[in-house]
């Protein structure tokens, strides 16, 4: 492949670098890549669909930069123009076949977040791309009533945010995963959602009569109890102690909360489980369940790249606890043991989980929602009499 040399540092993708400084073989010395205060990835790391690579470089005219903070990338929302909006999967991983997300990409800029690659399908980073340059889908109210006013359509739960977060900081101003969650209200149609912002609480009003019903409930994301290492991992979504009254919230309004430790990393936050489940527990969560740590494609430079930047101490007993669990690889893709892993590290983490959940009367998530009670409605909006 060839390289196509940066302008300046900061501006485009980098690669990680053991020295400060690597020769490239000219006069040209390529900058590493700089961590930007409020995000999570630490580069615009090339996708894996692109022809180049990009690297920033010195040409000796930008040695005073090297103090300064790198330049702060804005957010910008653009529109995707989606034709549908309720996605199907037939993943044995999942308890649930079809799912909502109203955003792409995801300005939490969690590090280790599984959909990054999808940016890479846009000509898009996965990188900072992934959590700066967003798409929303100002049609999805439409769309969904549209789909589930079709006589083929067959109701099931409906989960909302499984790649990206329905309640990332965009959401407040748009407020689209609220009229989604109005649509299948009107309709009596059951869904449960993923979040890790203590934004849902604006939609309780909406989300406890389903509840009531057995036709809603709540996923609340909790990865560390340590606000340091959270504001590292996952940089703009809620902090720890709001997800945690988030979760009281919403239990006291009677919606069903169940806890996803997710993702579960050796050598970082493994050695909290026990709080968390006990954290949780007390804050009124129903069920708990974990998933270890996912380096698909991408997401494993971006990874590394992070702990060379926040934990270069930890980097190497780090993965190799990765590679531990993964067969000696980073990831392992094939369904049962892409989410937990295997070996002994993975099996010590799983009875770990099982041992603490035992201890506080939790149990494992359930999407056993009514969908009987599911009202067909018209293209036009209008609801069916009969």
């Amino acid at each position: 492949m060839k390289n196509t040399f940066a302008d300046a540092p900061g501006q485009t993708p980098g690669r990680t670098f053991d020295d400060e400084w690597s020769n490239s073989g000219s006069d040209l010395h390529i900058l590493r890549a700089r961590s930007q205060k409020g995000r999570g990835a630490i580069s615009n790391i090339d996708g894996r669909f692109e022809r180049h690579i990009h690297q920033a470089i010195d040409d000796g005219w930008i040695n005073q930069l090297l103090d300064d903070e790198p330049p702060r990338i804005k957010t910008t929302l653009g529109i995707d123009g989606a034709r549908s909006i309720i996605t199907r999967n037939q993943s044995p991983d999942v308890p649930f076949d079809r799912s909502i997300n109203p955003y792409r990409g995801c300005e939490h800029g969690c590090v280790y977040c599984f959909a990054r690659p999808t940016h890479a399908y846009l000509g898009l980073s996965p990188g900072l791309d992934f959590e700066t340059r967003l798409f929303w889908k100002p049609e999805a109210a439409a769309l969904l009533r549209k789909q589930l006013s079709s006589k083929a359509y067959h109701p099931a739960p409906i989960v909302i945010g499984t790649s990206t977060d329905p309640y990332q900081p965009v959401d407040r101003e748009k407020k689209l995963t609220r009229s989604i969650i109005e649509v299948l209200s009107d309709c009596l149609h059951p869904f449960s959602l993923i979040t890790k912002n203590a934004l849902i609480t604006r939609d309780i009003d909406l989300i406890a009569p389903m509840a009531a019903h057995n036709r809603a409930s709540v996923a609340v994301s909790v990865t560390s109890l340590d606000h340091r290492l959270s504001n590292l991992l996952e940089p703009r979504a809620s902090a720890p102690h709001r997800r945690l009254e988030a979760i009281r919230k919403l239990s006291e309004a009677g919606i069903p909360v169940t806890v996803l430790c997710a993702p579960i990393i050796p050598g970082l936050n493994d050695t909290e489980i026990e709080k968390i489940v006990g954290a949780c527990k007390e804050a009124g969560a129903q069920s708990i369940s974990h998933i270890v740590l996912r380096l698909p494609l991408e997401i494993a430079d971006l990874f590394e790249e992070w702990l060379d930047a926040h934990y270069p101490d930890r980097k190497a007993k780090v993965m190799s606890l990765i590679r531990q669990m993964r067969g000696g690889a980073t990831y392992q893709s094939e369904f049962g043991t892409r989410m937990r892993g295997t070996g002994p590290i993975a099996d010590l983490i799983a009875k770990r989980f099982e041992a603490a959940r035992k201890k506080h009367g939790l149990t494992n998530r359930s999407l056993n929602l009514d969908c009987s009670g599911f009202k067909r409605p018209s293209a036009n909006g209008q609801m069916s009499l009969f």
